[in-house]
C-alpha cells in the first residue's frame, strides 16, 4: 500500500483572518478558495508545495451535525482544544522569532520536550492549535 497525505482541515470563524494568518505569518500560498453560500473554504500549503495542504473550513458544517454539537465545537475551538497542526521547521528559533514578531498569539515559546522533540506552539486566528517542531 502506498498512501500519502494530501489534506488536513482546521475550521476558522474568520476566513480573512485566517488567511492573513495563514500567508501573512506563516508564509503559506493560497491554492484554492472556494465559496458557497455565506460560508468558505481556503486551500493553502507551505510557499511552493501543493500537498500536502490544509483547507480552512467552517466549522460544523455538516448538515448531519447537532446544533448542541456546534455549541460545543464553537466552545472547544475557543479554548484551542478542537484542532491541531504541526509544522516543522529546520531553525524552530529563528521561526519563532519571525511568527512572534507579526503579533501571533504565543502558546509555547521553544522548550525541549522530554519526548524528544523541541517545540513551540501558537494559536491561530480560529484558536486552533499550531505546534512547529525543529526538524
Amino acid at each position: 500500500m502506498n498512501l500519502s497525505l494530501q489534506h488536513s482541515f482546521l475550521p476558522h470563524t474568520d476566513a480573512e483572518a485566517s488567511v492573513a494568518f495563514y500567508r501573512d505569518v506563516l508564509g503559506f500560498e493560497i491554492l484554492n478558495d472556494v465559496g458557497y453560500g455565506d460560508m468558505r473554504w481556503v486551500t493553502v500549503a507551505p510557499a511552493g508545495q501543493t500537498s500536502p495542504s490544509i483547507v480552512l473550513t467552517p466549522p460544523a458544517a455538516d448538515p448531519g451535525i447537532t446544533d448542541e454539537e456546534r455549541t460545543t465545537i464553537a466552545e472547544m475551538m475557543a479554548k484551542g482544544t478542537y484542532a491541531t497542526v504541526v509544522l516543522s521547521s529546520p531553525d524552530l528559533d529563528a521561526t519563532f522569532e519571525k511568527i512572534q514578531a507579526t503579533g501571533a498569539e504565543v502558546i509555547q515559546e521553544p522548550i525541549d520536550q522530554p519526548y524528544g522533540v523541541r517545540d513551540c506552539a501558537f494559536r491561530d486566528p480560529a484558536g486552533n492549535h499550531v505546534r512547529i517542531n525543529q526538524a
